[in-house]
């Protein structure tokens, strides 16, 4: 590794043994980088050299912060930090706030001054809190103030934390009085470009969340891969989407990816599927990320002109159904971008540019990234047969002192926990995470796979598919749905729409239980909490 700039050692004494690193390739020009790297001064920095200082970066219905604003904004709290709240190079900083402008300036001064992100979801309560700040030993913590209750009460919790700092605060001590005495010049720390910048951790779809640790040239990677080989934004776009900024997924299509063009970002704090149409058509949005049920729920609420000014629509966070791709297709004439990424990956690693698009398929390996599918012990299969999905590329999982690197990285691979299949041609075709395969009486049954085709019916809002035990069978899918209004869950509608999976898919398949609910289970990023529902099932 390069020689580390930072003061504070912690995050390079806690990354994983180099023996339990992924390969990483950096076989394309432009994922090389110089050894000394600033992203911030990439993403920011140098569009003010280029004259753009007026230019809108980022939009609000209250506000437009224009690329010298926000460069302002962010050499003012990059100067609080280092000389008002003590940062020292290689210290990491909490972030908590729903989507503003205020939140994007201070996750980048933190990086801009040498310190390490550590963005927080808006609706995590104060144990899930006191986690990452233990985890990783966070003195100074920037709130909204509107977030205020769960901090304090994670701070009790959480000793490590020993300063809040608020925003978007009249308070006399909060972030914006501190920055009005601050200088509006900053030079941006002479970091390495391997030294860490931001710690994502994950959403906990599979338990106790992990931290992932990501470098600065990292978040140019994201945006010099996907951001330009399948994305192809421009600057004259407007990207607007409903992922919180703590989930890499919106960091990067809300954040890094327009700021990498010098494009403008929509933020909303709440984004609902009302609220993010009605923001498309007020601020002529032309690029939307959002996960699959949004789009679904945006189908029924989409007006004659709704949504006219889209151009490119990603979806990810979770498997995207056919119905859903091909419904939106119907309806807006634009091609839903699929595609897969991890927080270990920090994005998208698979998907595929807009000319290049199969409906069902999640894509092809974005350009610098090799995926292949693997039998149990790291064996490529044949093509067409089902396996783990294997990549590696030039960002690769790095846990924070967490013992399941050794789970995640096999051989140099990193080993997704995804069942996918490929084609003949190269493409990606999604089964099931690997522990939603359904084993029953000898066959292998893919839960998503039967997730959509309930939601071919009309009165299906949302389901989830997991396997319960059984007597005769070992495994049966058990479907839990949530009926759309004006529809009743009894017997009649089992029977129904046990018949409409058999007539969609392969009738062996078909959810031998079903069970009604009025909410399923899901993490602060909106996706399918099945491992809660397997755990329900195992204790009864």
């Amino acid at each position: 590794m390069i020689p580390s700039a930072y003061e504070d050692s912690f995050a390079r004494d806690h990354l994983p043994p180099a023996t339990q690193w992924p390969d990483l390739i950096f076989d394309r020009p432009e994922y090389r980088y110089p050894d000394r790297l600033n992203c911030v001064s990439e993403l920011l920095d140098r569009w003010l050299a280029r004259g753009w200082r007026e230019r809108p970066c980022m939009i609000t219905d209250y506000e437009t912060v224009t690329y010298g604003d926000m460069a302002e904004r962010v050499n003012r709290i990059a100067n609080v930090l280092v000389k008002e709240l003590g940062l020292k190079s290689g210290g990491r900083v909490l972030l908590r706030s729903a989507n503003n402008p205020q939140f994007v300036a201070a996750y980048l001064a933190v990086m801009k001054a040498g310190g390490i992100a550590v963005a927080t979801m808006p609706l995590l309560r104060a144990r899930e809190l006191a986690y990452p700040i233990s985890k990783a030993r966070i003195a100074l913590a920037l709130c909204d103030a509107r977030l205020g209750d769960e901090m304090e009460k994670a701070k009790a919790l959480a000793p490590e934390l020993q300063r809040i700092v608020y925003f978007n605060s009249p308070d006399a001590k909060g972030l914006e009085a501190l920055m009005r005495k601050a200088s509006p010049e900053f030079m941006a720390f002479d970091t390495a470009a391997d030294d860490v910048c931001l710690i994502g951790f994950t959403s906990g779809t599979t338990g106790e969340p992990k931290g992932t640790m990501h470098f600065h040239r990292d978040v140019l990677l994201i945006a010099d891969g996907y951001g330009r080989h399948v994305l192809k934004a421009d600057e004259s776009d407007r990207f607007i989407g409903s992922p919180p900024l703590a989930f890499t997924f919106g960091l990067g299509g809300l954040v890094i990816f327009p700021l990498r063009v010098g494009a403008a970002s929509i933020l909303l704090e709440k984004a609902t599927p009302d609220d993010l149409i009605g923001a498309i058509d007020r601020h002529k949005a032309t690029i939307t990320f959002t996960a699959p049920t949004a789009y679904r729920a945006m189908l029924a609420k989409l007006g004659r002109q709704s949504c006219r000014s889209l151009r490119k629509c990603v979806s990810a966070g979770e498997t995207l159904p056919k119905a859903v791709f091909d419904a939106w297709l119907a309806r807006t004439g634009i091609k839903l971008m699929d595609g897969i990424g991890a927080t270990e990956m920090l994005h998208i690693f698979i998907g595929a540019p807009e000319e290049r698009i199969r409906a069902g398929s999640t894509g092809l390996p974005v350009p610098g990234y090799e995926a292949r599918i693997v039998d149990a012990q790291g064996r490529e299969v044949p093509r067409g047969t089902p396996g783990r999905l294997a990549v590696k590329g030039p960002i690769g999982c790095r846990y924070l002192d967490d013992a399941r690197q050794g789970n995640y990285v096999e051989k140099g691979w990193n080993i997704t926990g995804d069942t996918f299949t490929e084609d003949e041609e190269g493409y990606f075709w999604y089964q099931a995470r690997s522990d939603d395969m359904i084993i029953s009486a000898g066959y292998n049954i893919s839960g998503p796979e039967i997730e959509n085709a309930l939601l071919t019916h009309p009165a299906v809002a949302e389901c989830a598919v997991v396997g319960v035990a059984d007597e005769e069978r070992g495994m049966v899918p058990k479907a839990f749905i949530v009926l759309r209004a004006g529809h009743e869950g009894d017997a009649q509608m089992i029977k129904t729409l046990q018949d409409h999976v058999k007539n969609e898919i392969a009738p062996y398949k078909y959810p031998r239980r079903i069970e009604f609910r009025e909410a399923l289970p899901k993490t602060q990023t909106g996706k399918l909490q099945r491992f809660a529902l397997r755990d329900e099932e195992a204790k009864k």
